[in-house]
């Protein structure tokens, strides 16, 4: 019986070595999905009156709320302020979290992968 044989790039050393890569991009994803609970990136709204401190797995740590823009008369002013700080917070946390995963993927959209 005739060896069948492989197309060239498909040997079984190159096979090792990009299992070793792909093993060890997956160590290295694992380790920063750790550091991204730790990161932090903040934002802020209606010139610094509401600030979001949020982590990079996109958990909101913190909101601190300047008390001279409470007035009882417009909460919606408020909610909105809330609400465009923690959106520009969460937005923040993605590109990071894009940034960091594009520096150990080579660029590479792999999805699913965060």
């Amino acid at each position: 019986m005739a060896k069948r044989k492989m197309p060239a790039g498909m040997g079984g050393g190159n096979m090792n070595n990009m299992m070793k890569q792909v093993q060890k991009m997956q160590q290295n994803m694992a380790k920063l999905q750790e550091e991204l609970e730790e990161r932090e990136v903040d934002a802020t709204a209606g010139g610094g009156a509401v600030k979001v401190v949020a982590t990079g797995k996109k958990t909101i740590l913190s909101i601190k709320i300047d008390p001279e823009v409470i007035d009882e008369d417009d909460i919606e002013m408020l909610e909105d302020l809330v609400l465009a700080a923690v959106n520009e917070a969460l937005v923040k946390a993605e590109e990071m979290v894009n940034t960091e995963m594009g520096k150990i993927t080579g660029g590479m959209n792999i999805p699913g992968l965060m």
